[in-house]
């Protein structure tokens, strides 16, 4: 009889892995998505936080804790995703692979999502500690982030083509990333161009 449940257990043990990690590939599939739209919105209300554009309808201490929060909620969804490929019992991701970009056995798109999350933990580490950095480095480190949104929006793409998912997440990762494209593009337009097309007063 222990033979015969041994046998059984056995048996049942690939099933067992093969649900857990279905499990752990479902979580870092839901926790990508939900730190893109949060990555985005972070970047967005970022913009609008530096520029002052929606200071009217709310002070600017609210406006820097809006983007703090959302800040925190992209790193902590960002890193359950990594988390989750290290705990699959197939297949499963070592530190190393995680936390090192352009290993020879590693692609490009973990690189881009490894280098992307890293930066994003940079930033919010530094952004702590801006009053023990002059204010340009801080602000040069703080940049970065317009940097890191293109290499997690690039490593988001491939994963869902490599993932077959593209067909479905396409038109809504594109609906997100437009507003980051224009608010990071209107943000280092000069104050001229601004005021010929109608987005600030002209100071008299």
């Amino acid at each position: 009889m222990t033979a015969v449940a041994d046998g059984w257990a056995w048996a049942l043990m690939p099933m067992a892995q093969q649900s857990t990690d279905a499990g752990l590939r479902g979580v870092a599939q839901m926790s990508a998505r939900i730190a893109y739209v949060f990555m985005c919105l972070t970047l967005c209300w970022g913009v609008l936080t530096a520029t002052g554009w929606v200071r009217n309808l709310t002070g600017r201490k609210a406006l820097r804790g809006g983007h703090m929060v959302l800040a925190t909620l992209t790193l902590a969804f960002g890193v359950v995703h990594a988390a989750a490929f290290y705990f699959l019992s197939v297949g499963a991701f070592s530190i190393a692979r995680l936390t090192v970009p352009f290993l020879p056995s590693g692609l490009a798109r973990h690189a881009f999502g490894i280098i992307g999350l890293e930066l994003m933990i940079a930033i919010a580490i530094t952004a702590g500690m801006h009053r023990f950095i002059a204010y340009r480095r801080w602000l040069w480190l703080h940049r970065l982030a317009y940097l890191a949104i293109p290499l997690l929006a690039v490593h988001s793409f491939f994963g869902a083509i490599a993932n077959g998912h593209l067909a479905v997440l396409w038109l809504a990762g594109i609906t997100l990333l437009v507003p980051v494209v224009t608010l990071s593009v209107l943000r280092f337009l000069p104050s001229r161009a601004l005021e010929r097309i109608g987005l600030v007063e002209e100071l008299v």
